[in-house]
This record gives C-alpha cells, sequence and structure tokens, in this order.
C-alpha cells in the first residue's frame, strides 16, 4: 500500500485522479470508491423509501438528499471525462453509459416522475465496476468463490431492477398486489425462482411483458 501511495505521488494531477478512480491500490483509492459506493445504496434506499406513504417534509428532505447524489455523480462523471485517455470511448463503454443513466434521467426532467424513480434503480448497476474488483471481496480465497460472489451480486441488481420496474408499471393498476416495493421484490423473487405462487399477478399487458421477459431470463441464466 505504501509503495503504491509513493508510485502515485511522481503522477500528474490527471494521472493521480484517474488512479483513484479506477483502483484501489491507494488508501485515497479505497475511500473515494467506498464513498462511490455508499452512495449508490444510499440511494437505492431512497428508492425504496419513496415506494412507502413518507410525510412530505420527509419526502422533500429525501429529494435533497438524492439530488446531492446527483451532484456527486456528476462530479465523478466530469472527472472521468477528464481523465480518460479518449473521452468518448469512456462515454459510449459500459460504465460511461450506466453512469450517464444514473445523472441524465434527473437532469433532463422526465415527465413521467415514476420512471424517474426507476432510472434512479438502475443506478445500483454501478456498483459492477466498483465490485469488480478484488479488493471488495478480500475474503474470498479462491477464484470460484469469487466467481460465485460476483453471480449473486448481479442476480441481486437483477432482482432488484426487475422488481422496481415492475412497481412502476403495476402500482397504479394493480394497487392491492403491488403496495411497496417489498411487494413487487416478493414477485419478483418467486418468479425468478420459478415457484410462481400465484398469490400476486400482474393486471396490465406491460407487466405480463415484463414478467414473461424474466423468465426467460431465468431460463436463460439456467442453462
Amino acid at each position: 500500500m505504501v509503495e503504491n501511495e509513493l508510485a502515485h505521488s511522481g503522477l500528474s494531477l490527471r494521472e493521480r485522479i484517474r488512479g483513484y478512480l479506477e483502483t484501489t491500490d491507494t488508501r485515497i483509492g479505497q475511500v473515494v470508491n467506498g464513498a462511490i459506493a455508499a452512495l449508490i445504496f444510499l440511494s437505492a434506499a431512497i428508492f425504496v423509501v419513496e415506494t412507502y406513504s413518507i410525510p412530505p417534509r420527509v419526502a422533500a428532505t429525501i429529494d435533497a438528499i438524492d439530488w446531492l447524489i446527483v451532484l456527486a455523480f456528476t462530479v465523478e462523471y466530469g472527472l472521468r471525462l477528464w481523465v480518460a485517455e479518449r473521452p468518448w470511448r469512456y462515454v459510449f463503454s459500459l460504465y460511461g453509459l450506466l453512469d450517464l443513466i444514473a445523472l441524465l434521467p434527473s437532469w433532463i426532467g422526465v415527465v413521467d416522475v415514476r420512471f424517474l424513480r426507476f432510472f434512479r434503480s438502475l443506478r445500483i448497476l454501478r456498483l459492477v465496476r466498483i465490485f469488480n474488483n478484488r479488493l471488495w471481496f478480500g475474503r474470498i480465497t479462491s477464484t470460484d468463490s469469487l466467481i460465485l460472489a460476483r453471480i449473486l451480486f448481479t442476480l441481486g441488481a437483477i432482482i432488484f431492477i426487475y422488481s422496481g420496474l415492475i412497481f412502476q408499471v403495476e402500482h397504479m393498476r394493480n394497487p392491492d398486489n403491488f403496495k411497496t416495493f417489498l411487494d413487487a421484490f416478493y414477485f419478483a423473487v418467486v418468479t425468478m425462482t420459478t415457484v410462481g405462487y400465484g398469490d400476486v399477478t400482474p393486471v396490465s399487458e406491460l407487466g405480463r411483458g415484463l414478467t414473461v421477459m424474466m423468465i426467460f431470463v431465468v431460463i436463460e441464466a439456467g442453462n
């Protein structure tokens, strides 16, 4: 760790910032990436909380916090553009697109507030970059266990995003079955595990289409 810190001290500001953003081999890099991960989890928690009935004052506070998160992600995105050797390649890369998805809906002001909230749930995908670094699975020593941990994270992210999407689609049409995010999460889990109790079902065509799509995803993943 000390050697890495010394190695970074001889670099330009741009190179140091690139190292802090893209690696976790320095203390600053660990703090930066840890803070980004914490903001992503906080953003996901905000998305879940907003599916419940909360007092207007609390809702206003949550919105303010979410905008602070958006500002932080915007600064990060700008820094990544600045330090990238080929900025346009970063913009159209997988990670660049995920970063943009986390920001763009908030800044352009999506007309449908429900789907603005859904785009917030997509921020969880930004953890793919961070958790792709072995540091975050430091106690996992075997390669197979590391792969399993990443698969479980990916599965959890898919369930979370699908829960958010099915909630936004079904909540207005089917409020008895999809009152909160937890109801949608329950439905997503039983759907992905192919248990299919049948106690909760989508009623809209879009909701049914999404459910069929998710079942195909599960079948394909199992092959």
